[in-house]
């Protein structure tokens, strides 16, 4: 068999001239700052065209949203609304869009084909992850910090219309809100990390967000009689009404199921997902 060729040009021991070449030494060179790592990935999710529109269009929807409550209560004197209901109704509203942002960050390295730039800018591939999701999570507070602003706004301006209101407002709805606010923000982020592919992982948040709780879920908790002990452990929105005793009645009778729903769906849709895509991120070729 013939040995294959060597060329002289890239082995130090035909051409010696190769062991005089400069070198750098980068072992003492310091890593990125991770909150500079985090600061440019809040900038990657909302300096684009995409985010731009998300979040224009999300605050317009939670504007008109507002809006259309305080017209409905200045012509229903039956109708009421707390700030906890505020809360609650405009968290909701900014999960329907704001969370493609959060897939947006993990997928565009793959979709976008971005990857090779940035882990050659940072090759730790997790400190990238765990600024994405710094990123994602600081965006899901400021989020429910601008929904609990424009809250606080319309019901201002129904006291300022002579509507009769409490300004009282419920800790334990607040935290919850916040919960599956948060909640949801992660699960769209382990999807897409799961996943690694925009398209599929907005399909996949939207049918386990809302399609498979309004649809699939609620007829199976309704109709069958194995659903309200099933349902609630596969479900983020059944369970934290599972644990708080406001699951839907049935004739078959509400069963008392405690915090092992809320930890089942939180390992099901977070950790998981996060998990299988942590696994992929660090394995997978970048091309």
């Amino acid at each position: 068999m013939t040995a294959p060729a060597v060329n002289p040009a890239v082995d130090p021991a035909v051409n010696p001239a190769l062991d005089r070449l400069p070198s750098i030494d980068v072992s003492s060179t310091q890593q990125v700052p991770f909150g500079r790592l985090v600061s440019v990935e809040l900038r990657k999710m909302t300096d684009t065209r995409a985010g731009r529109w998300l979040l224009a269009i999300t605050l317009g929807v939670l504007i008109v949203a507002a809006g259309i409550v305080v017209i409905i209560s200045l012509f229903d004197e039956q109708f009421s609304m707390t700030l906890s209901d505020w809360q609650s109704m405009l968290t909701f509203l900014t999960t329907l869009l704001l969370p493609t942002l959060a897939i947006m960050s993990v997928t565009q390295e793959w979709s976008q084909r971005t990857g090779l730039v940035t882990f050659a800018l940072e090759p730790h591939r997790l400190r990238v992850i765990l600024a994405k999701l710094a990123a994602v999570t600081l965006l899901a507070l400021i989020t429910l910090a601008l929904a609990a602003v424009i809250g606080v706004a319309g019901h201002a301006l129904l006291a300022a219309t002579g509507v009769d209101i409490s300004w009282t407002a419920d800790g334990k709805d607040l935290a919850w809100t916040l919960y599956l606010q948060m909640v949801y923000f992660l699960m769209a982020f382990g999807l897409a990390m799961a996943i690694l592919n925009t398209p599929g992982s907005i399909v996949a948040y939207y049918v386990v967000a809302l399609i498979l709780p309004n649809i699939v879920y609620g007829a199976v908790y309704f109709l069958l009689s194995w659903g309200p002990d099933v349902v609630p452990w596969v479900d983020l929105g059944f369970a934290v009404a599972a644990f708080r005793g406001e699951l839907p009645p049935v004739p078959s009778g509400t069963p008392d199921l405690g915090v092992g729903p809320v930890l089942s769906t939180l390992t099901i849709w977070v950790v998981l997902p996060m998990a299988i895509g942590l696994r992929r991120i660090l394995r997978t070729e970048l091309k």
